[in-house]
């Protein structure tokens, strides 16, 4: 497996997404994120276990086609980005839910 520079791998995660179908995927530790479109699974891979010390097994990634949105007669696209579905491997979704959802 290739090194990647540890100081350029958090750049990869924007955001965790959390949506309906999202969380009904943590059931089954698998964890969504938004990504930079230019990441490929590899380098996704060693961010999610560099940034949350788990156990990546597998990565989806999904970029879905742009949307046309239209304000008065200028029409343009929103922005562009990258869905990662990353599963976690068992035993290790305690760790990864105390970063994303920490405790009040």
């Amino acid at each position: 497996m290739p090194s990647f520079d540890p100081r350029d791998l958090a750049d990869l995660v924007r955001r965790p997404i959390v949506t309906e179908k999202a969380t009904i995927l943590m059931e089954q530790n698998k964890y969504t994120f938004e990504v930079i479109p230019k990441a490929s699974k590899p380098e996704i891979k060693a961010a999610i276990e560099d940034l949350f010390q788990v156990k990546v097994v597998k990565v989806n990634t999904i970029q879905p086609p742009r949307k046309k949105r239209r304000v008065g007669k200028f029409i343009g696209y929103k922005p562009q980005y990258k869905r990662a579905i990353v599963t976690v491997a068992p035993g290790d979704e305690d760790k990864i839910r105390q970063v994303l959802f920490p405790e009040v």
